[in-house]
């Protein structure tokens, strides 16, 4: 009864040895410590049997403390492998919590830059639902509220055309046109109406999920309301200046006119620097009209010798090319003559050249060529002047653009020959474009298609075209 009792008290060996091998210290020492403990406790009521030693007795001995091992390194390997995936997930979270601390603070410096800019910016998702709106737009977005209405829809925003007063229909606001998936640039509308309007310039691209599928769009909204105040001040400005210029030419073209209407009595000299003044004086009037809208260019086509054209503007330009030390040359394919308005076509020709003697200050040479391709006439006015960089390239067709070393050096003009020179080339139906670089000069060449061509005589027709140069490019 005794030795059943110890042996049955041994059973709770399990507990301590459980707690010993889980516990992670000294795992060695745990597997050791237990198989002894259980040994002592099995190994006991033997030694202390009045019978001695029996084979019965002696199984207990033999298998508990094997039993009592295998039981502690399992504990022990369990233990080692909760640890260790315990270990991992702490790991795992440590990185998940820095991760969202990351996301969190770029999500902070985000929304930190969004309200910075002055530019509106406003995301939707593929349903037009508001994702995000930066401080910018949400000024914006008041003006655009009607003052009766708290919460208001799309369709009831107040946005207007850039008239100011034709309301834009739903389908074309800017948020609405982006949510159907397009992109677009600098579209102009006014938001809200009375003195506190204004006027924005939009502009949206859309975002796509992973497969590619459109998946909402950013829309930006820029403030143009001082910038187009500015332009109308100015485009006011230039309006009342240029009819105040008309009176003076008036009265120069009518004294010139009289003076040259007695040919005879002038010396061919004075005759020939007055016939100068007086289509200087037509074209400054152009120029005149052109400042006032350049959508009012019209054209009188005729045919007209090329070569005259480029004599006229080199003749124009001699006195200020002698004045800055500038060499003119021409290069004009004999007899060439095209169907074009002899009068703006000079416009152009006198811009360029114009524009090449004055930005070579310091001396140079200015070539005007004119060649024949097919039945489209080439012209290039090339010069070996200060040159443009890239950036300057990008605005040199911009009204009322000059270039930053034209402006330092306070070389005299007001922007407006490129625009001009690329609305007429364009009225013609063709193109214009530039090439140049910093201290390298600049060339402008401008094609006009189709119009050259030999005329019958008899029927006035356009018959063949001109032979291109063999030197043409």
């Amino acid at each position: 009864m005794n030795q059943q009792f110890l042996t049955a008290i041994g059973l709770l060996i399990f507990f301590p040895v459980f707690w010993l091998a889980s516990a992670g210290l000294a795992r060695r020492t745990a597997v050791v410590v237990s198989v002894a403990a259980a040994s002592l406790i099995v190994w006991l009521p033997v030694h202390t049997s009045p019978s001695g030693f029996t084979p019965a007795l002696l199984v207990k001995p033999l298998l508990f403390p094997l039993v009592v091992l295998a039981f502690a390194i399992t504990v022990v390997a369990v233990t080692d492998t909760v640890n260790a995936q315990r270990k991992s997930l702490e790991a795992k979270d440590l990185q998940l919590r820095t991760a969202l601390e990351a996301s969190q603070q770029r999500e902070r410096l985000l929304e930190t830059v969004l309200d910075t800019v002055a530019v509106g910016v406003v995301a939707v998702d593929s349903d037009g639902n508001d994702l995000l709106m930066n401080a910018a737009q949400s000024v914006l977005h008041g003006h655009a509220v009607p003052s009766d209405i708290a919460d208001p829809e799309e369709k009831e925003l107040l946005v207007f055309a850039m008239d100011t007063s034709t309301p834009v229909a739903g389908e074309d606001r800017p948020v609405r046109r982006a949510i159907k998936g397009e992109e677009f640039t600098n579209y102009q509308v006014w938001l809200g109406s009375g003195e506190t309007a204004r006027a924005v310039s939009t502009a949206a691209r859309p975002m796509r999920d992973s497969e590619g599928n459109f998946d909402g769009a950013v829309i930006a909204f820029h403030d143009i309301t001082d910038m187009t105040a500015a332009l109308e001040a100015k485009n006011d400005f230039v309006s009342n200046v240029s009819h105040e210029f008309r009176t003076p030419l008036t009265s120069i073209r009518g004294y010139l006119e009289m003076v040259l209407d007695e040919p005879a009595d002038l010396p061919p000299d004075v005759r020939k620097y007055l016939t100068i003044a007086s289509r200087s004086v037509d074209r400054l009037s152009s120029l005149v009209a052109d400042l006032l809208t350049t959508d009012s260019v019209t054209l009188t086509v005729a045919r007209t010798g090329v070569a005259q054209l480029v004599a006229d503007s080199l003749g124009s330009a001699a006195p200020a090319a002698a004045t800055n030390n500038v060499a003119l040359s021409a290069n004009v394919q004999p007899a060439l003559e095209a169907f074009i308005d002899p009068r703006r076509v000079g416009q152009v020709l006198d811009n360029l050249v114009s524009n090449a003697v004055k930005y070579s200050p310091d001396g140079g040479t200015v070539t005007v060529r004119a060649w024949a391709q097919g039945p489209d006439l080439w012209c290039e006015v090339k010069d070996t002047g200060m040159g443009m960089n890239s950036a300057e390239q990008a605005e040199a067709f911009t009204k009322f653009f000059r270039a930053q070393p034209a402006v330092q050096r306070s070389i005299p003009g007001i922007g407006l020959g490129l625009m001009i020179s690329r609305t007429i080339v364009a009225k013609h139906g063709g193109t214009i474009n530039l090439r140049s670089a910093r201290g390298a000069g600049t060339t402008i060449t401008f094609v006009l298609p189709q119009c050259l061509a030999t005329v019958d005589s008899t029927l006035g027709n356009r018959v063949s075209a001109v032979p291109a140069l063999e030197d043409a490019p």
